[in-house]
């Protein structure tokens, strides 16, 4: 048996763009990705603190330091600029591994989308 545990957390970062004409996912600047342990092509959860919509899809490595969180495609009309959200990821352990499993949680500067 396999249970879904918290892998990563972005907390509270802001929308720095949301751009419809694209494919699809989201954009997130790759020194967030790196300290938070989410990989391109990683599937994410959104959460929108200003608008309580929640929502999944999949992860781009953005430019470092630019502080970039960008929704593409349809998750763009979920999204503002300027509104804070939350970008989780999550895994399957047994329960065994589930015992000692610690997640990445990150809290990026909300003005910047920077690390602290």
């Amino acid at each position: 048996m396999q249970i879904q545990l918290l892998k990563s957390k972005i907390h509270r970062v802001t929308v720095t763009d949301a751009c419809l004409d694209y494919i699809g996912s989201i954009t997130i600047d790759a020194d967030l990705m790196d300290a938070a342990g989410i990989l391109p092509g990683e599937r994410v959860y959104i959460v929108n603190n200003n608008n309580g919509e929640r929502f999944d899809t999949y992860t781009i490595a953005g430019e470092r330091g630019t502080g970039t969180i960008c929704l593409n495609g349809a998750a763009a009309r979920k999204v503002q600029r300027g509104d804070i959200v939350i970008i989780l990821s999550y895994v399957s352990l047994t329960p065994e591994e589930a015992k000692s499993w610690e997640p990445k949680v990150i809290f990026p500067d909300t003005a910047t989308n920077r690390l602290k």
